[in-house]
């Protein structure tokens, strides 16, 4: 959904800063007021929920700073100590965010639903990092692509919210099918952008690289 067009800096500089600042309201006006349908959360795992709130909402706010050309191209040593912190923020959101799936009192749907999210976006981010590592940039931003995807679910999970309140279905009601359409269609179109033509001709390769392209996916 939101991620159409990753250089549109209304969808970068935004709504990732503007949803990551958002998940601290439990800081002012405390979690019973602020999110009372993670409550029980709060109080019965209280690290796995406040360590994903921290650290999901610092991958959201380095994803328009890692997305970003100017960067990359002009700081590549910030873009990269970035990119392990990056690295590590989903590495632990997704292992706190993964207990509090199975944990979940909102039914097997969402379960699954955001249990999945957790393990997909540890292993997309994982073999991004490992193709950077590696020297194949081709692979390296397609998968952290994907990877941004995945971060931004937290962004159209909260726009699906809105809808849901505004046309009268509270979070309750919807969170088996929030657990799967908050990122399952950002990965499709994550998957279409990278599939297009023009998008293989932005990535800067060295001949050993481009030898090694055609094998990675």
């Amino acid at each position: 959904m939101l991620i159409r067009n990753f250089g549109r800096p209304i969808l970068m500089w935004v709504f990732c800063p503007l949803v990551a600042l958002v998940s601290f309201r439990f800081l002012f006006g405390g979690v019973a007021e602020t999110m009372p349908d993670f409550l029980y959360h709060a109080e019965l795992r209280p690290l796995a929920f406040y360590s994903h709130i921290v650290v999901a909402s610092i991958a959201l706010l380095l994803v328009p700073f890692q997305l970003w050309p100017g960067m990359r191209s002009r700081r590549i040593k910030l873009h990269r100590v970035l990119g392990r912190v990056y690295g590590f923020s989903i590495l632990v959101g997704g292992i706190s965010g993964f207990w509090l799936a199975v944990t979940t009192t909102s039914g097997i749907a969402a379960s699954w639903g955001f249990g999945l999210l957790a393990i997909v976006w540890m292993g997309a981010t994982a073999v991004g990092i490992g193709s950077a590592i590696r020297g194949n940039i081709g692979a390296h931003q397609r998968w952290m692509i994907r990877s941004a995807a995945l971060t931004m679910a937290a962004v159209t999970l909260r726009i699906y919210l809105v809808i849901g309140m505004v046309t009268g279905f509270p979070y309750e009601y919807i969170v088996g099918l929030l657990a799967w359409i908050c990122w399952v269609p950002n990965l499709i179109i994550a998957e279409l952008i990278i599939r297009k033509p023009a998008f293989a001709t932005r990535i800067p390769l060295t001949a050993n690289q481009m030898r090694r392209e055609p094998h990675v996916l």
